[in-house]
């Protein structure tokens, strides 16, 4: 069987999503289009040889509509024969284009492509997308009759199920936050960012969410962020633990990652980083959206053949922090071994970048520590999340 083989993987640094943040200036179609010349800039691969760029996106609507990943890759100078797609599975977005990619590999239709993602939520606020959608539209509300809520509830809800306490939440944010800061000054995250030209002529390099003197006990004065009488009535074994400090923040950033089969990489001399091993997605309660990482990664260690123990890193998306926690305590995971260069507390959760930008981490982490298997899973709106096995090469 063709194998699907990464030969590279970049992001940007991440900028704050409001206005003012570093990113905020670029119109998402420039910032994909800057990432993708910088991916292919780093590699010898003539792009008139892409059979697809398909990249992940949310809110497509505004700036960001009309299929971006083809107006960014017309953009960034790719040959009008090169197409593109855009995906919207949530946050997985960019995590799904780069299943489509690989599998497109494996099943012999596609020699080369360029899996990416974007998200400007400075520019387009999130939600932007699904103005006048009500999740609790008559069709839903008759299997759902009690209503679904945001994934602020749902973080709420997890860390009540699994009993997670405040300062267990806020520890482990404040963690993230340290290890992004430590991985940065260590030199490590400088293989996998790539510049961002500006228009006043400067190049944006550092992720700008990473607060390296964040603590426990500074997160603890923090107030909840979704507290409400009609929520507190309806789930009084909430006992509102989230803040702006245990969840990701709205954040602008592009992702990429260039793939291709294994053969076509040899025969082009370019040396393949890992392969993909195994792939899964899944469906999960819709009210607690955000615990389908939990039967993802069980899907895909089946599929893998391989058990918790043999993976050497995980990148779990830290949408909020009751949603790692809670996947550590399910699946029994090291924690020594899960977002080892900190996760989207510390680096930002750009929605549609952030599937390529976890995946660009856990390649980068899977090196430096000479490990063999990386294991990615992110959680989805709606209750759905993928899970990727990779293979370090």
């Amino acid at each position: 069987m063709t194998s699907a083989v990464i030969v590279d993987a970049v992001r940007t640094a991440s900028g704050r999503g409001k206005p003012g943040g570093a990113l905020s200036v670029l119109h998402p179609v420039e910032l994909l289009s800057q990432t993708l010349q910088a991916l292919l800039a780093r590699n010898d691969v003539d792009p008139a040889t892409i059979d697809d760029v398909i990249a992940g996106c949310v809110s497509q609507t505004g700036e960001q509509a009309l299929n971006i990943a083809r107006t960014a890759s017309l953009a960034a100078g790719l040959p009008v024969e090169v197409p593109g797609t855009t995906v919207d599975r949530q946050c997985g977005s960019s995590q799904q284009a780069a299943h489509f990619a690989a599998q497109g590999v494996i099943a012999g239709a596609y020699d080369i492509v360029i899996a990416c993602g974007v998200e400007s939520m400075s520019r387009i606020p999130m939600g932007a997308s699904s103005q006048g959608q009500d999740p609790n539209v008559a069709p839903l509300s008759r299997r759902f009759p009690e209503g679904l809520v945001g994934q602020g509830i749902s973080a709420e809800l997890i860390a009540a199920r699994w009993k997670l306490s405040r300062e267990q939440l806020d520890e482990y944010s404040a963690r993230s936050h340290r290890l992004a800061a430590e991985s940065a000054a260590s030199g490590l995250v400088a293989r996998e960012l790539v510049p961002i030209a500006l228009p006043d002529g400067t190049l944006h390099t550092v992720d700008q969410t990473v607060r390296p003197s964040t603590t426990a006990e500074g997160l603890a004065g923090l107030r909840p962020s979704f507290e409400s009488p009609e929520f507190a009535a309806r789930f009084p074994e909430i006992d509102w633990s989230i803040t702006a400090g245990n969840s990701s923040p709205l954040t602008d950033a592009g992702s990429a990652v260039l793939i291709m089969s294994e053969d076509r990489a040899r025969r082009l001399g370019l040396t393949p980083r890992a392969r993909f091993h195994s792939f899964s997605v899944t469906g999960s309660d819709p009210l607690l959206m955000l615990t389908g990482v939990i039967p993802a990664t069980r899907k895909v260690l089946d599929k893998a053949g391989l058990s918790i123990d043999d993976i050497d890193v995980f990148e779990v998306n830290e949408a909020f922090a009751p949603v790692p926690l809670a996947w550590q305590i399910d699946t029994g995971a090291d924690p020594a071994k899960v977002n080892p260069a900190g996760g989207a507390i510390a680096l930002g959760h750009a929605l549609g970048a952030s599937g390529t930008r976890l995946l660009t981490t856990m390649l980068t982490n899977l090196e430096a520590s000479g490990g063999r298997y990386g294991l990615q899973t992110m959680c989805e709106g709606g209750g759905m999340a993928n899970a990727t096995i990779i293979e370090r090469i």
